[in-house]
């Protein structure tokens, strides 16, 4: 069995790799719609991987139970094929996951190979379980089992949350309560919008409630196959700009392109990467608008807070829009790039909203699913001083002003995207702990955060009270102005989506 249980953890730590560096980092399986499949598939091989782990590390399977456990690694084999069809249907797979596909199905080949000698014998004995342990080889298998019946669930419970939130297929043109903020008669029903960036946190939440109302809209998406899958036959999904006709429609532009801030230590080549992703697809969206026979009558350019810069030591007094830059900050000048470049759509004759996003707080993504994991684990921390404003916006707000800004031909220039209560991190720590009746008792000195994250550590040790000045004064009005709200509504239990027309 010796062979059997080392093919058994190639196969392990290959699909560990799988897992968390094709489905998790780079697919993000459990945060989009047109992975529920795949999820679910997922989950029915793990299980089965569980129960292999177990009866092959501890026992023998005699008799007609030999043949039960046979049939179900061939269960699994089918399971397999299943997900390699529904992988192809519902994304563009790397090559590098293609490549570690075929190593998996050859490993599971000679497994099976090794396993079979051992299957027939124990077949022609009697019917039972014969208690078996193989010393240290048996508790590498628990172990295995364990993880992947922890991750079964898991991908069960992802698969499942994703159907509840799920857009129902059949809701174009159905009545949709107004977003806060904007009233009946503000809701866009366009030739078309263009949304860039639409398979992130924001741009996901935006085409829903477009789609809903009965727009048209072109999603601009590095993975066709995946966002077409997502967003169904309704949305017309484009991986370049260039593939959008001079003649089409096109009334308004969202632009939510860029890739992740925090994440990566801002080495020279993150720096370049975060540049690119969003300078360079802003220039983009501005040369389309060149070439359309009619051009759009908006651009809603996404930034950030980051403009203001970090502000060490200071008193952190109330930025709003005409708050000044600062020069020579990473994240400050990042943000009058992309800021720069979209202003370059105001010469065609465009009207330009800058919106500055600050921390935007949903189930779905973002910052929220990993503080709050954190914070019911109890393991929610006061970072450095903890005294530093840490600005931020609830999702359901964060796309309702990005409508609003749309619709109101009156709003232009830079637009702070922040709700009107900013806390220091310490209170917005302890407040999302208190939402899941929890305690901060953890404090992390600013030291190795800077030690580790250079640069990047002021996104998470600086901050700037900014307000949300322009907003208020378009008239928008906040669902969730109060950070105690905002959390309280995210810890509850997501309601299910109503598809009655």
């Amino acid at each position: 069995m010796n062979a059997v249980f080392i093919l058994l953890t190639v196969q392990v730590l290959a699909g560990a790799f799988d897992t968390f560096w094709h489905h998790e980092l780079h697919a993000r399986l459990p945060r989009h719609a047109a992975a529920r499949r795949e999820l679910v598939l997922h989950a029915a091989r793990e299980a089965i991987y569980g129960v292999v782990f177990v009866a092959l590390g501890w026992s023998e399977w005699h008799g007609a139970l030999a043949w039960l456990l046979a049939a179900l690694l061939m269960v699994e084999v089918v399971l397999t094929l299943a997900d390699f069809l529904e992988e192809d249907r519902s994304r563009k797979l790397p090559p590098s996951e293609r490549v570690l596909h075929t190593l998996l199905a050859v490993v599971y080949g000679v497994f099976l190979a090794a396993l079979a000698p051992h299957l027939l014998a124990w077949a022609m004995r009697p019917v039972g379980v014969a208690w078996t342990p193989h010393g240290l080889a048996s508790w590498a298998m628990t172990v295995f089992a364990a993880g992947v019946f922890a991750w079964s669930a898991r991908d069960a419970f992802a698969a499942r949350s994703l159907c509840r939130l799920a857009s129902p297929s059949g809701a174009r043109g159905r009545a949709v309560r107004p977003e806060c903020g904007v009233t009946r008669t503000d809701h866009l029903i366009v030739p078309a919008v263009l949304v860039t960036g639409a398979t992130g946190f924001i741009g996901r939440t935006l085409v829903a409630q477009l789609r809903r109302d009965g727009a048209r809209v072109i999603a601009l998406a590095r993975d066709v196959t995946q966002a077409q899958a997502e967003f169904g036959p309704e949305v017309r999904v484009v991986d370049r700009l260039g593939a959008v006709p001079a003649e089409t429609r096109i009334d308004a532009v969202v632009n939510l392109a860029g890739a992740r801030v925090l994440g990566m230590p801002w080495t020279a080549a993150r720096r370049a990467t975060l540049l690119a992703s969003r300078v360079d697809v802003t220039a983009s969206v501005v040369d389309l608008m060149r070439r359309l026979e009619q051009r759009p009558r908006v651009l809603v350019s996404a930034s950030a807070v980051g403009f203001y810069g970090a502000s060490p030591g200071a008193s952190f007094e109330p930025l709003d829009e005409q708050s000044p830059r600062r020069p020579g900050q990473f994240q400050s000048d990042l943000c009058v790039a992309i800021e720069h470049e979209a202003r370059r759509a105001e010469a065609l004759g465009v009207r330009v909203v800058r919106m500055r996003f600050g921390v935007v707080l949903g189930r779905g993504d973002g910052a929220y699913p990993m503080l709050a994991l954190s914070s019911r684990l109890g393991l929610g921390a006061v970072l450095g001083s903890g005294r530093q404003p840490a600005p931020w916006i609830h999702l359901d707000d964060a796309v309702a002003l990005l409508r609003h800004a749309m619709a109101d031909s009156g709003l232009s220039g830079p637009l702070n995207a922040v709700a009107p209560e900013t806390r220091s991190q310490a209170d917005f720590a302890r407040a999302m702990a208190a939402s899941f009746g929890r305690r901060v008792r953890l404090r992390m000195p600013a030291a190795p955060l800077r030690w580790m994250l250079g640069e990047m550590a002021d996104l998470l040790l600086e901050g700037q009270n900014v307000v949300p000045k322009a907003a208020i004064e378009a008239g928008f009005r906040f669902r969730h102005p109060t950070l105690d709200g905002a959390f309280a509504s995210l810890a509850a239990a997501p309601p299910a989506i109503d598809t009655a027309h």
